[in-house]
């Protein structure tokens, strides 16, 4: 037998001093950073963390696409590195694993004995027998498994494979394997060693493979040339009981006669909890008769529900693959969905679906409308009307995890409906707290959302602007956990970095039961920028355990919470891996871009102003590196919406930017930069995003640091837009640029979005427009706000770019912008990148566009000699 494994022992650091060295310890004079080095940078991500603690993963990713995976001890700072793969794991025994091309590398990390086994397809770990399940192709390309101990012990090999999947308890190996093209479906209980021989002699192929929660039952799709011989098949591990529906005796149950299983990619499986529920997907045999005509015509209705473009995107219910219900022990299956209520979520314990249509109230212009939501009871197919015209943004309806209620946000409030009472209760009318805030950038105002629930569905947890809340489902006892409101702290609870969800059919969010006897990690935002994590408990409430002028983030703990894993870092510090245990001792685990402390560098300021009408808003000032006080430089300002968040990220020198922007560039390169937050103000986007960018540019100005007459504006999107307009109503910047932005409000109130299908105009009434009113109804505010009214007032240099297939904003309105310059006599140069979309993905695309935005203001701002694509588009 030809062996596959090959051994090879990895090169380990002891100590590797190349990475780990502090920043402070800087040898000799600073120098300047030339793109030379750029390529020198790269991210620094948490991977995985080992079951002692005792051993963690950690990437460095970098542009040019080296990129590496690190293993280290957080005690010896032994440290192992290895091809920066995917699907990497610790044993229980600390052997790691990382799958890389095709190539599982499994690292004895005591030994540093590596094995490397080619050609995988796919591999999983499980705990529970410490054994490797590896899917891979031998010598003769025929796929093959093997069951092994991390450290080479064979338990079993298959060959003639053709699929498998690991239960959730990781006890329970289903496979299945094919020969002379008859498929069998084996179980194999990897603790016993007991083999079962589910299916045999099958000629079907087998999908969908999906498990109860815990792995006590399965469901899987026997798939068949013909639609209507697919089966569905169900299997009780405990009880040993192999169930099957198959599609030809659908029909007369509710189904439509030629309705088949369907092993619906889009659409997985699903167990319930319980057991006693199978949720698939059935299509019928062959699309629902249309009229034919000998035109490809498109009929574009006026009294659609949805355009055209739209529908055919994320309508067409009746071809779509519809969800029934099988319940195998009573030998019963149900369609639920229908093409008249084809969208379902499923209560907490999956005892009652929950049905809308999203054409409910359609034609409307929101960017989430209201629907009507219907409640059936899966076990008595009741079905009852319980919310109309609710909301059916994500956040605003959520069922319990429990399974007794479901929480939606209407009108302000948090309300709960009892599914068994029937009842609806406002539980947040008498709280002297707003649920809705500031959430998400460009909307005025969403909702804050929900962590879940207390143990067995006692109390919602509610997020305030600041704070997180319990109340009972019927209202009463509402208590604040937090006290962020006093001191400006936003605390949300903090999720480890490995948790995962999963997806199913349905659309419900999914939320966790916490146990509020517990201690719970909380991550916290300061209003002056600092961020960190907290412990809380129901005693003490919440305490800083890391709170810092830094950006903590990625955090990773166990269930015990002995230690945080978290990344830190600072505009002018690179990411840190860091441990903290609970006596409050840290360690350094890894320095990234240990180079960084041999260059200049800037740093970042948090600079608070007010605009016009006296709010008070922030901004972040990026210093130049090796800044100078006695000298004045020129600045650039980069518009958007809320920008402050950015104070302490660490931004890598970089020509590959996607937008063209990079600040550290330009901070490397002799400027300041500033990221102002901008308060859009109702029917006044442009008026308002002008008054906070001037407002903020003085604030600056009058510090003393720059030079009031070179000053830069640039924008990507929406910020392309605030820059085409604020360029047409003050002289104050001497050069500018827009990407992908917006020049006309009344043109894209009725431009339709390639990559949605759907008119652009539910951006303008209440999302991130906020006019209020159409254009027909408020044509002043549209005017006042539009670029393109305003262009001959433009006096400032204007280099404009744009993919020339950008699908999420229409490129003509770059186009129009640059020919109302163009036929104004006005300075300006368009950029228009083929086969390019809303952002450059081309790397050599992406060069390109940084080069030339530095080449811009290198001329403009710094007097530099022009580039020849310069000169010749504005001399």
């Amino acid at each position: 037998m030809k062996r596959l494994y090959s051994i090879l022992i990895l090169f380990v650091f002891s100590i590797l001093s190349l990475v780990t060295c502090s920043l402070s310890a800087q040898v000799g004079p600073k120098k300047e950073l030339t793109t030379a080095d750029y390529h020198l940078w790269g991210e620094l991500n948490l991977d995985k963390v080992s079951g002692d603690q005792q051993w963690v993963s950690y990437k460095m990713r970098y542009k040019n696409g080296i990129d590496s995976l690190f293993v280290r001890n957080t005690n010896t700072n032994k440290t192992y590195t290895l091809p920066c793969g995917d699907q990497s794991t610790f044993t229980k025994n600390n052997t790691f694993t990382n799958l890389y091309e095709r190539n599982l590398y499994i690292l004895n990390l005591k030994t540093a004995k590596l094995e490397v086994i080619e050609s995988v397809n796919k591999y999983h770990y499980s705990h529970l027998a410490d054994y490797l399940i590896i899917d891979y192709n031998d010598a003769t390309n025929k796929q093959k498994m093997v069951i092994r101990t991390p450290d080479g012990i064979i338990s079993k090999e298959i060959s003639n494979l053709t699929a498998f999947s690991l239960g959730p308890n990781e006890q329970q190996l289903l496979y299945t394997i094919k020969v002379d093209n008859k498929s069998s479906m084996m179980l194999l209980n990897l603790k016993t060693k007991k083999e079962k021989h589910l299916l045999a002699d099958g000629y079907h192929n087998y999908a969908g493979f999906t498990w109860q929660r815990d792995g006590r039952s399965l469901a899987f799709i026997a798939t068949a040339e013909v639609p209507l011989e697919t089966s569905l098949f169900y299997y009780l591990v405990g009880q040993d009981q192999l169930f099957v529906l198959k599609s030809k005796n659908l029909a007369g149950s509710g189904f439509p006669d030629k309705a088949f299983v369907a092993a619906d990619n889009s659409l997985k499986l699903l167990v319930s909890d319980d057991m006693q529920k199978v949720f698939f997907t059935f299509k019928e045999n062959g699309d629902v008769s249309e009229k034919k005509t000998d035109s490809n015509v498109e009929i574009w209705n006026g009294n659609d529900k949805w355009v055209y473009a739209q529908e055919q995107i994320y309508g067409n219910f009746h071809r779509r693959s519809k969800i029934a219900l099988w319940m195998p022990l009573s030998d019963t299956a149900v369609p639920i969905t229908t093409e008249r209520l084809p969208k379902l979520m499923l209560n907490g314990n999956q005892n009652y679906a929950i049905l809308s249509n999203p054409k409910e109230y359609e034609p409307q212009f929101d960017q989430d409308g209201p629907r009507d939501f219907s409640i059936i009871n899966l076990q008595t197919l009741e079905k009852t009307l319980f919310l109309k015209k609710q909301s059916a943004y994500g956040k605003s309806i959520i069922p319990s995890p429990m399974g007794k209620y479901i929480a939606y946000f209407k009108e302000k409030n948090w309300w709960i409906y009892n599914i068994i009472d029937k009842t609806h209760t406002n539980i947040t009318k008498n709280i002297e707290a707003n649920f809705s805030a500031k959430e998400e950038i460009l909307s005025p105002e969403s909702v804050c959302g929900s962590p879940g629930w207390s143990l067995n569905d006692k109390e919602i947890l509610l997020y305030d602007k600041y704070d997180i809340w319990a109340i009972k489902p019927d209202g009463t006892s509402p208590r604040r956990l937090t006290h962020g409101r006093e001191l400006k702290i936003r605390y949300r609870i903090a999720e480890s970095l490995d948790k995962y969800t999963t997806t199913s059919l349905s659309d419900e969010i999914k939320l966790e039961n916490y146990d509020l006897k517990k201690e719970l990690f909380l991550s916290t935002l300061a209003d002056d920028g600092k961020t960190g994590v907290s412990k809380w408990t129901n005693n003490s409430g919440e305490i800083p355990f890391v709170f810092e002028e830094a950006l903590i983030s990625d955090i990773f703990y166990m269930q015990k919470k002995e230690k945080l894993f978290y990344i830190k870092q600072r505009f002018d510090l690179p990411m840190q891996l860091i441990v903290k245990d609970n006596t409050s001792k840290t360690k350094l685990v890894f320095q990234s871009n240990p180079q960084h402390q041999n260059y200049h560098w800037g740093t970042s300021e948090l600079i608070r102003y007010q605009n016009a009408k006296g709010e008070n808003l922030k901004a972040v000032l990026l210093y130049p590196a090796n800044y100078n006080p006695r000298k004045r430089y020129p600045m650039i300002v980069h518009i958007y919406e809320l920008q402050s968040q950015n104070l302490h990220q660490f931004i890598s020198p970089d020509l590959f930017n996607e937008t063209g922007f990079n600040p550290t560039l330009f901070t490397l390169q002799g400027y300041f930069v500033l990221l102002p937050d901008i308060h859009l103000a109702y029917q006044n986007p442009g008026v308002s995003a002008l008054d906070c960018t001037v407002s903020a540019v003085k604030k600056v100005i009058v510090k003393g640091v720059i030079n009031p007459m070179k000053i830069g504006l640039i924008g990507h999107s929406f910020g392309g837009y605030e820059t085409f307009f604020i360029s047409t109503q003050t002289d104050l910047f001497a050069a500018a640029i827009s990407g992908g932005g917006i020049t006309d409000l009344k043109s894209l109130y009725l431009t339709l979005n390639r990559n949605t299908g759907k008119p652009d105009m539910w951006r303008f009434e209440s999302s991130q427009w906020w006019m209020g009113k159409t254009p027909f109804q408020a044509p002043l505010p549209y005017w006042e706000n539009s670029p393109i009214d305003h262009v001959e007032k433009a006096k400032t240099p204007m280099l404009i770019w744009t993919g020339k297939n950008d699908r999420q904003v229409d490129p003509n309105q770059s186009m129009e912008h640059y020919l109302a310059l163009r036929r104004l006599g006005k300075k300006s140069i368009m950029l228009l990148y083929p086969n390019e979309g809303h952002v450059i993905q081309k790397p050599e695309n992406q060069k390109d566009l940084t080069n030339r935005m530095t080449q811009w203001f290198a001329y403009f701002l710094k007097g530099e000699k022009p580039a020849d694509w310069i000169t010749n588009g504005i001399k």
